[in-house]
């Protein structure tokens, strides 16, 4: 008897990212290939898991499995220990199972559109179906190799908390085991907490590996196993189980919750429901009604009913029993006779039965499905089971991969457990949203990975998948996606065939690349006059949209101002007045456009300076940038400037020359009428004055071979032929100055004074020296090296301060970048600029380069991780009755580690610290002590956790001779590296020698 339907339809949950490793298929492009092409992935078993002559017997006697076949997975051992920050002890100890689980885990996440680092620290969900351990069971009997790694690398429950803990996750973490429904019963937990709230994003897996052959061995003597390793589902030559293994991921997240940018969804969980046989007639054996009932309730959850459903993936294992009660439950949930057919099919007939990961597998299959709207082939059709009467039930198998119709599909996904707990899950295909294209033509693709060989691995993997026809939404998705890991590399591109072609030679690059350093500090430098040319970033506004909304913001402020458009005088060469842009009134307000504009555009790539420094007319936005000086004010006051000093009558003369600032004293002094006008570098100085007297200057500094080159300028700027604008920039000042905050804020380096500014420095009298004083361009640059810059940013239309700064080295160690290089800038050195700032380890906030159109997560191909390390024991190399500690501590292709010897002392003196403080870390680790470097982070890189912090307290003190361990409290502390546990450790050995 079934129940009655729920009144009120489940709200819809998405299944936005997938991720699995079957037999015959490591990603889900090769598991929907196989699919398709209708092919199987069932082998002999590999002679690493267990010597088949052992335990095969064709007639399945006692303690014998009747078959030599299975699905397998290739190379399951391989565990890349390092990406995750696990120590290499502890990898060994750790079910291959709960590796299996991470690696995938982790390329689900992607796949969904997500960096799997953003998601540390929220509500996020895991749960993981799994009915078996051949590991445990090789592992936990062995008392004498008991470790505390091993207690916690085994166990159902620490499947799904190691990816909890790993990832940082903090919702609900749980293994569910009701055999083989187990990871379909996780689905329905799972879709369960999202509408119950108890998390906005749920990751389920289901995973199974066969080690050993005591479950083949128990379904041969339950009289369930297939002699030939292969399930028949619904198939009148059916001869039993097959077995199975793999592991598979899916992502899930409330469909109201879905983000504007992400991927579409593979498909959605429109109801579900679980129930359970109930007394039948055996416990393993199955009931129709039970099937029914689950079936029944999961339509209903839905608001549909069996006729709406365009195929089902059934649970189908071939077993003359199992399929005829599974498609009598099937009949029964249609009310009356069946109007039209429905696929039937089973997954099992191609990778075999996955046990924990059966439910997964069916249910990634028909995700797939829904997605690409084809059914694949149900294997075996053309051997249907006359016995089952499928035509009148109203279903049929696939003969061949079927194209189904348009409009809203469903499907249903069936699990049966052997001991009677069903799962059932209505599927439904979403609705598919078109979204025009983006404009935009500048992108920046992004990759990182955990080391050098890592990150040059996977530039390969996404290089392979860039598409011509949408390279900016793989852009964009890389930085949404590939961007959270500690080695990077940023590749800028203004179009597909640009960027594939520096793709083809960064492979270098990426494979030298090293960790990021973390705290970099920027300096923002403001472009003094004369760096102003006709469509100076025009086609910057048209390459970026943030920059062009900004420069229109500013303009029409400015507008208000000085009565006409700065942007029409930067593209047509003269304002409103017919004055041109290279006039002291026009050209001032210009630069202070353009340069706000820069200021407010990097800030919305979350690009944010840590000190300023300005070259003349730079420093007023350079104020504005440290916030001394409100946008409006400094707005009016460089106005003022302008007009003041374009009022000044025309003449006098300025020179540039290489030569340094007591030569430049001597000259300027000997001779009336000229001055020092700017002072850039140890060996660059700008005369201004006179005519005639910068003439001489010029003829001496000829004779003595030093290089000079005559600006073009309207005015001597910087010199005493400018003092009649001094007043009326001192009265403006007056104004616009009165009452404002200019309380400490960022540093400022001051080229009027040559130092930092002091709160309350920029007074009216300040900003009437700056008219007439020389510019100290290269003392105020200097005074910024306590600061310790990492990063130079010029901020303005041409690189004129990045060439001083280089070529004065006062800023040595800090790295010079020039975002609008010139004229022939196209945008590409704005987005070489993010790229280099992101790589150094700035956060960039990538959308606003994009335009909105391109605002679209595509999926990229998921992390590779290195298969370098293997960890496996197994019944084939274990021994069943053997000690497994005789091997466990070993594994193919790493040799053990031992304490390299060195000529280094620090390495081998006995009484060095350092030296002890590495060789227990290695011995507890099984790290070589020569491989630990003194940066190295003691939890990510290294796996320090709880059970380790009280192994090395243990082991440090009778190495040293310490009276007393270390407490744990004292590691747990703010200790992060190798070298802070060497400070620690050296100052408890001074303690104890005191």
């Amino acid at each position: 008897m079934t129940s009655a339907p729920m009144k009120t339809a489940q709200s819809t949950v998405d299944v936005v990212g997938i991720d699995c490793r079957f037999p015959a298929a490591d990603s889900p492009e090769d598991f929907w290939d196989l699919l398709v092409r209708g092919e199987h992935g069932v082998s002999a078993v590999p002679p690493q898991r267990w010597s088949i002559d052992d335990f095969y017997d064709p007639d399945g006697g006692p303690g014998r499995a009747n078959t030599r076949f299975a699905g397998f997975i290739d190379d399951p051992e391989t565990f890349d220990c390092e990406f995750f920050g696990i120590a290499p002890v502890e990898a060994k100890a750790m079910d291959i199972q709960q590796r299996m689980v991470l690696h995938t885990v982790w390329r689900a996440l992607e796949n969904a559109g997500l960096d799997p680092r953003s998601v540390r620290g929220s509500d996020t969900g895991v749960f993981v179906g799994v009915m078996s351990s051949d590991w445990g069971t090789l592992h936990l009997a062995d008392y004498a190799g008991m470790s505390a790694q091993r207690g916690v690398g085994n166990g159902f429950c620490m499947i799904a908390n190691r990816v909890s803990y790993q990832l940082d996750l903090r919702g609900p973490s749980l293994a569910v085991d009701t055999a083989c429904s187990s990871s379909l019963v996780a689905v329905h937990m799972a879709a369960s907490a999202l509408r119950n709230r108890e998390c906005d994003t749920a990751v389920v897996v289901g995973v199974n590996l066969m080690l050993t052959p005591a479950l083949s061995v128990f379904y041969t003597q339950a009289g369930l196993s297939a002699t030939d390793g292969r399930c028949r589902p619904f198939s009148g030559n059916g001869g039993g189980i097959g077995r199975g293994e793999g592991v598979g991921a899916v992502v899930l997240r409330r469909s109201e919750d879905r983000p504007d940018d992400a991927p579409e969804p593979y498909a959605l969980i429109a109801g579900s429901a679980v129930g359970q046989d109930g007394r039948s007639n055996g416990l393993t054996a199955p009931t129709r009604w039970g099937q029914e009932r689950v079936m029944t309730r999961a339509l209903a959850a839905a608001n549909r009913t069996a006729e709406d459903l365009d195929f089902i993936e059934g649970h189908g294992t071939g077993t003359t029993l199992g399929d005829m009660v599974e498609v009598r439950a099937l009949r029964g949930i249609v009310a009356g006779e069946p109007t039209r057919t429905r696929i039937l099919g089973s997954v099992k007939g191609n990778i075999g039965h996955c046990e924990g990961a059966a439910g997964i597998a069916g249910f990634i299959k028909a995700c797939l499905a829904l997605d690409k709207r084809i059914v694949p082939p149900t294997l075996f059709a053309d051997e249907e089971n006359p016995q089952l009467d499928l035509a009148s039930h109203g279903l049929r198998l696939a003969v061949g991969a079927e194209r189904l119709g348009r409009g809203q599909l469903y499907a249903g996904v069936s699990s049966f457990g052997l001991g009677g707990t069903n799962a059932h899950v209505v599927l439904a295909s979403p609705e598919r949203t078109r979204r025009p294209k983006g404009k935009g033509t500048l992108g920046v693709l992004t990759v990182t990975a955990n080391n050098g060989d890592a990150l040059a691995r996977n530039l390969a993997a996404v290089s392979a998948g860039i598409e011509a026809n949408d390279w900016l939404r793989q852009c964009y998705s890389s930085n949404h996606v590939k961007s959270g890991l500690g080695v990077r590399i940023a590749i800028p591109a203004t179009g597909a065939s640009a960027l594939l072609e520096t793709l083809a030679q960064a492979d270098r690059r990426a494979a030298a690349a090293t960790k990021t350093p973390r705290g970099a500090r920027i300096v923002f430098a403001f472009t003094g006059q004369g760096a102003q040319y006709r469509r100076m970033c025009v086609d910057l506004m048209h390459r970026l949209p943030a920059f062009g909304t900004h420069l229109q913001d500013v303009d029409s402020a400015l507008a208000e101002i000085t009565g006409s458009s700065i942007i029409a005088a930067i593209e047509s060469g003269t304002d409103a007045q017919g004055r041109s842009l290279d006039d002291t009134a026009v050209s001032q307000p210009a630069l202070f456009a353009v340069q706000i504009a820069l200021v407010r555009t990097f800030a919305d790539f979350g690009v944010r300076p840590a000190a300023v420094i300005g070259h003349s007319v730079g420093e007023f936005a350079a104020a504005v940038c440290a916030g001394r000086m409100a946008f409006t004010e400094a707005a009016r006051l460089v106005s003022a400037r302008g007009e003041a000093m374009q009022a000044v009558a025309r003449g006098g003369a300025m020179l540039a020359a290489d030569c340094g600032y007591d030569t430049a004293l001597a000259l300027a002094e000997s001779i009336d009428g000229a001055g020092i006008a700017a002072v850039n570098g140890p060996s660059s100085v700008v005369f201004a004055g006179a005519a005639d007297a910068v003439d001489t200057i010029a003829e001496k500094l000829r004779a003595d071979g030093v290089r000079v080159k005559a600006l073009t300028v309207s005015h001597a700027f910087h010199s005493a032929l400018m003092a009649p604008a001094r007043a009326a920039v001192r009265d403006a000042a007056a104004q616009v100055t009165a009452g404002a905050d200019d309380a400490v804020r960022l540093p400022m380096a001051s080229t009027v004074t040559g130092a930092l500014l002091e709160p309350g420095d920029l007074t009216p009298e300040y900003w009437a020296r700056q008219v007439t004083e020389p510019v100290l361009f290269d003392r105020a640059a200097r005074a910024l090296a306590d600061l310790r810059p990492t990063h130079v940013v010029e901020i303005g239309p041409r690189g004129v301060l990045s060439g001083i700064l280089r070529a004065s080295a006062a800023l040595p160690d800090s790295t010079i970048l020039t975002p609008i290089p010139g004229e022939k800038s196209d945008g590409l050195e704005f987005a070489a600029t993010l790229a280099s700032l992101w790589e150094s380890g700035v956060d960039i906030g990538w959308s606003a380069l994009y335009d909105r159109g391109d605002h679209r997560i595509r999926r990229l191909p998921g992390y590779v991780f290195s298969d370098g390390e293997r960890f496996l024991v197994s019944a084939a190399s274990a021994g069943l009755t053997a000690p497994v500690r005789a091997v466990a501590g070993q594994h193919p292709g790493r040799p053990a580690k031992t304490v390299a010897s060195t000529t280094d002392p620090a390495q081998t003196d006995p009484s060095s610290v350092h030296s002890a403080v590495t060789a227990v870390l290695g011995d507890i680790g099984d790290y070589r002590p020569a491989d630990l470097r003194p940066d190295q982070d003691l939890r990510d890189d290294l796996g320090f956790d709880s059970i380790t912090i009280m192994q090395f307290a243990d082991r440090i003190a009778p190495r040293l001779g310490l009276a007393a361990a270390p407490g744990p409290e004292q590691l747990h502390s703010d200790i992060r590296t190798v070298g802070e546990l060497v400070e620690l450790v050296t100052t408890l050995m001074k303690e104890n020698q005191r």
